[in-house]
């Protein structure tokens, strides 16, 4: 007879079912995993065992055999040790035949019996759902993730024996409701504590209103790492389908912390010593990498020429298409990467600006500077801000009156003409406009053209950066509540071009 227990293999933020197979035969003693495992999956084993210890449960003297189907489709990770535990309870006729049925398992088991946390438990359980399965069964601390899913019941377990005591209605459980992570710390920061910086501030209101790119060059202490953190609130919450794509990608890096689903739009910013792979994700497990993490949110990389320029160059592709692609030896997964990236540096390796009395750099070294980051990336970010130093006096008068939640409430309504104008299956923000879209919502009116086409040649602007413009004047001209696209529009969104 084989005992089943259904559970899933993740590739990426992708679920693919696997059935638990455990057999009792005669033979010699041994307990083997079989079906593609790693380390992780076959030391199952020990963990299984000592669980069953500490219940008071002895394995039989026979031939165990765990076969996690199919068998061509690597596994990898600790979750199988629960769907392997039940599988085996079901063999020995500790529990019924069909306990397990109708239900998904995932679960990491100490030596003690208690279930540990494990990454994925979201797109576990929406995989539930597609497949018609009705219960989820995870560690407790995954439970009001899990429960997100429409459709399936989600129980969480503290120990094994719990889900024991709750097939034999000794102590049935309760299903677990669904949470919401607490706000990102970034979400609470108001722009009224910085002093000054006005074309700052309306350039940050743009970037936030399209969703573009925003560089942010001035000297040490002039507020580009205040502003940049001050973005994520001036930003729309997330929108339910949003909150559910980028809580996927989070579970699956094990970084959902609260417990629950993201509500707020995630802020990234790495220190500048991050490796390639920290960026673009990849590892043993291929896991997700800060690109993804920050996905409908806000990537932040402060002193930005500081990075390693192999480093930047893997911003160009997600930039660019909104996803990328983990490839390894033994798997390729993409991710989606769609992410809102924000940067600061300073203009001179001194910090200062070159006419400053205080830089002390020559020329060449300034060159040498600035030429750490490509024309290719500079080309894909849309506003390029100067952040001029504070002066002293400026620092002693009162907080600005306009708070962060009046700019957001601007940025709302900008947002909302998009979402009207472009629909449900359309772009989200301006930023995502490409071809006859593009060409239809931003075309500018014939002065606006004029002095776009003189501006492009004499700046000699690549396509790619002449089409920005266009999608900056498209939201500049949203702000204003301007169906057309006029040339006041477009003078400002050229000016955002002219410091690169």
């Amino acid at each position: 007879m084989v005992s089943h227990a259904a559970t899933v293999s993740l590739q990426g933020i992708d679920a693919t079912a696997v059935d638990v197979q455990v057999q009792l035969t005669s033979g010699l003693a041994s307990f083997q995993v079989v079906g593609l495992p790693n380390s992780a999956v076959r030391e199952s084993r020990e963990r299984v065992r000592g669980a069953f210890h500490a219940l008071g449960l002895r394995l039989p003297a026979k031939r165990i055999t765990v076969n996690l189907a199919p068998a061509d489709l690597a596994k990898e990770g600790s979750h199988f040790d629960l769907p392997i535990a039940v599988a085996l309870l079901t063999a020995l006729g500790v529990l019924p035949a069909d306990a397990a049925e109708n239900s998904l398992f995932m679960g990491e088991l100490g030596l003690d019996g208690t279930l540990n946390p494990v990454p994925g438990c979201l797109p576990a359980s929406i995989h539930a759902n597609s497949a018609g399965i009705g219960q989820v069964f995870v560690p407790t601390n995954n439970a009001t993730e899990a429960a997100w899913a429409e459709g399936v019941d989600v129980f969480g377990l503290a120990h094994l024996n719990d889900f024991i005591n709750h097939i034999r209605g000794e102590a049935p459980l309760s299903t677990t409701p669904a949470s919401a992570c607490p706000p990102d710390p970034t979400s609470a920061l108001d722009l009224q504590d910085i002093k000054g910086q006005e074309s700052a501030k309306r350039a940050a209101e743009i970037a936030a209103a399209g969703g573009h790119n925003l560089l942010l060059i001035g000297p040490p202490g002039s507020g580009k790492s205040m502003l940049a953190k001050r973005l994520p609130a001036l930003l729309p919450s997330l929108s339910p389908k949003e909150a559910l794509e980028v809580s996927m990608i989070h579970s699956v890096a094990g970084a959902l912390t609260g417990g629950g689903l993201l509500t707020t739009r995630p802020f990234r910013d790495p220190h500048h010593s991050a490796s390639a792979v920290a960026l673009t994700g990849g590892g043993l497990q291929a896991k997700p990498g800060e690109m993804s993490l920050a996905h409908r949110g806000v990537l932040f990389l402060d002193e930005l020429p500081e990075f390693p320029r192999q480093v930047l160059e893997t911003l160009r592709q997600p930039l660019e298409n909104g996803n990328i692609t983990v490839s390894r030896a033994n798997k390729h997964i993409t991710y989606p990467a769609r992410f809102q990236f924000v940067a600061a540096m300073n203009p001179t390796p001194s910090g200062f600006f070159p006419d400053d009395p205080q830089c002390t750099d020559s020329p060449r070294a300034v060159a040498q500077y600035q030429s750490r980051l490509s024309g290719p990336l500079l080309d894909r970010i849309d506003l390029h801000v100067t952040v001029p130093a504070v002066a002293a006096k400026d620092l002693d008068l009162p907080s600005a009156k306009e708070t962060s939640a009046d700019v957001a409430a601007r940025v709302a309504a900008a947002r909302t003409l998009q979402a009207q104008r472009y629909g449900a299956d359309g772009p989200v923000c301006n930023a995502e406009l490409e071809g006859k879209l593009l060409e239809t919502y931003a075309t500018p009116d014939t002065e606006a053209r004029q002095l776009l086409a003189t501006a492009a040649e004499k700046f000699n602007l690549s396509a790619r950066a002449y089409h920005r413009v266009l999608k900056v004047a498209r939201t500049i001209a949203d702000l204003a509540a301007e169906p057309q696209v006029r040339r006041p529009h477009v003078a400002e969104a050229l000016a955002y071009r002219q410091i690169a």
